[in-house]
């Protein structure tokens, strides 16, 4: 896939990869990332991988079809994406319409954008395709957070999260990441923590990475702790886990970044 990732994603990257070059493509898939993650790029070099007859896996980035898919004009590619605040019923009926039709290559390809703004009717729509995929057909989810997509749809779609590490880049925010983690969770006086906090919170940027390594550093913790390393209880690193991922859905819903981070670190430190 020819596209810019940090090393957190690499081995997704590597996966997605070898899936395709197996001709292992499953019907359905939910990408997950922040709002700064250009999902829809990181979509297109995947399907570029699927499509591209010279390098299946990872698209040659030269040919005839890649080249449409970089411009958004390949012809068996649907493109839906939110019209006002939402994805409509009426768009996913657009889509099945066109799923009707004999794709002009090997499969048709669904990518849809603002995936988890879709409403109840449209998902209820969209479930009936996933339970019955037509052809070949792939079908693409790009959400903010699949946490608001029906728990039916999630279970028929294979699920990544594309990470995302602020302007500062990868080991800046993963080293900036593990040390606020080990401050907390040491119990460490809330106070020395503000200047931490100012750091990871300048920028909607910042704060979005600054939740995607703190993330990955649990993530870490649980694998250390399966292979009896970790200093930490597993029940607690998981609720932290999940902790995280609130903090990202008050950001979302209009909290400000430093009071919502805040509130994190007092309940993992908790």
């Amino acid at each position: 896939m020819k596209f810019r990732y940090s090393e957190e994603n690499a081995s997704l990257i590597n996966r997605l990869e070898r899936m395709v070059s197996s001709g292992k493509i499953a019907h359905a898939y939910i990408f997950e990332g922040p709002e700064f993650v250009d999902k829809r790029g990181f979509a297109e070099s995947f399907v570029k991988g699927i499509l591209c007859p010279d390098r299946r896996g990872d698209g040659c980035g030269a040919c005839g079809i890649c080249d449409k898919v970089d411009h958004g004009n390949h012809e068996d590619i649907i493109y839906i994406k939110a019209s006002g605040s939402s994805v409509k019923d009426a768009d996913i009926t657009g889509m099945q319409d066109s799923l009707k039709s004999k794709p002009f290559g090997e499969r048709h390809v669904v990518i849809i954008e603002n995936s988890d703004t879709m409403t109840a009717r449209a998902q209820n729509r969209l479930l009936k395709t996933l339970e019955e995929p037509p052809g070949a057909s792939v079908i693409i989810l790009l959400s903010e957070n699949m946490e608001s997509l029906a728990q039916t749809i999630r279970s028929r779609c294979v699920k990544y999260r594309i990470n995302h590490f602020g302007s500062e880049g990868y080991d800046f925010m993963m080293e900036r990441a593990t040390g606020i983690a080990e401050m907390v969770l040491e119990k460490k006086p809330f106070y020395q923590l503000a200047e931490q906090i100012d750091a990871v919170t300048g920028s909607s940027e910042d704060a979005a990475g600054f939740l995607d390594s703190l993330q990955v550093v649990f993530r870490n913790m649980l694998v250390k702790d399966e292979k009896g390393i970790s200093r930490y209880r597993r029940d607690d690193i998981i609720s932290n886990i999940y902790a995280v991922e609130a903090a990202r859905r008050q950001i979302r819903e209009g909290v400000s970044r430093s009071y919502a981070i805040k509130d994190l670190l007092i309940k993992i430190g908790g």
